[in-house]
């Protein structure tokens, strides 16, 4: 079974994250297909890339499997791959949006972030996963999310790790768009219709001068980064990461007791 399907559908390219037994989530190599997937696009005709998800989940981010018994180069070429794809997104000569169908949890809520523009379904849920299993979201989930929903509202995003239906993401300025679900592909099958009728030369100018606060935050990724590769294999990344695969509380160490 391929990790990512791409298919070109009227003037958009579809790629499909196809990894539904696993809601999604993404392993390195998975990501370089994203990131293959995307530039591709980006050398064709399209008129815009169409990012979703197989199943009942839009994307789950990271594989956790990865956090739960770290290999530090595997888990490093993880979280930079996942830069990688992000800048892939935001440096496309070509629109991208996230047709959201289903859960955007973690790394997948930052994917939402990072594409241009986003329709939801109405069963979509989004929200940030990272400080209850042993990382943190500083690829857009603590930065850029709040360019859009303001920053208490993201630090609440972030840090308490609260879920957010799809009507309530777009009140908050977080999604474009929410149909039923049954309606999505229609509703993005419309927006690239309405892209088709610009120039595209013009929507790249805009589309990469919108960039200004994505290029603002990116050294604050790297150094974000850098932070969570050295807190790889900590007591806090293995015990956040066990207990959401075995599907129960977290026991994280107190402030101040031994790591």
């Amino acid at each position: 079974m391929a990790d990512v399907l791409v298919d070109r559908r009227g003037d958009a390219t579809w790629v499909r994250l196809n990894r539904p037994e696993r809601k999604n989530a993404y392993d390195p190599d998975m990501c370089a297909e994203l990131v293959a997937a995307v530039n591709g696009a980006g050398a064709t005709d399209s008129v815009a890339v169409v990012i979703t998800g197989s199943g009942d989940s839009f994307c789950a981010g990271g594989f956790l499997k990865e956090l739960a018994d770290p290999d530090p180069i595997a888990l490093r070429s993880m979280f930079f791959g996942s830069l990688g794809l992000f800048d892939a997104i935001r440096n496309s000569p070509l629109p991208v949006i996230a047709a959201v169908n289903g859960a955007a949890a973690g790394g997948g809520n930052e994917l939402v972030v990072a594409c241009d523009l986003a329709i939801a379904a109405r069963s979509a849920r989004f929200g940030q996963t990272g400080v209850r299993v042993g990382s943190a979201p500083v690829l857009g989930g603590t930065n850029l999310l709040a360019i859009s929903v303001g920053e208490k509202r993201a630090k609440e995003v972030s840090m308490l790790c609260r879920r957010y239906d799809a009507d309530e993401a777009a009140a908050l300025g977080w999604v474009n768009q929410v149909v039923d679900d049954d309606q999505l592909e229609t509703a993005v099958d419309a927006m690239v219709a309405e892209l088709a009728a610009m120039s595209p030369r013009y929507l790249e100018i805009a589309k990469l001068s919108s960039n200004v606060w994505w290029n603002a935050c990116r050294d604050n990724f790297v150094s974000g980064l850098g932070m969570l590769v050295q807190a790889i294999g900590s007591p806090d990344m293995v015990e956040g990461a066990t207990a959401f695969m075995e599907k129960r509380p977290p026991r994280f160490p107190k402030r101040g007791a031994p790591r």
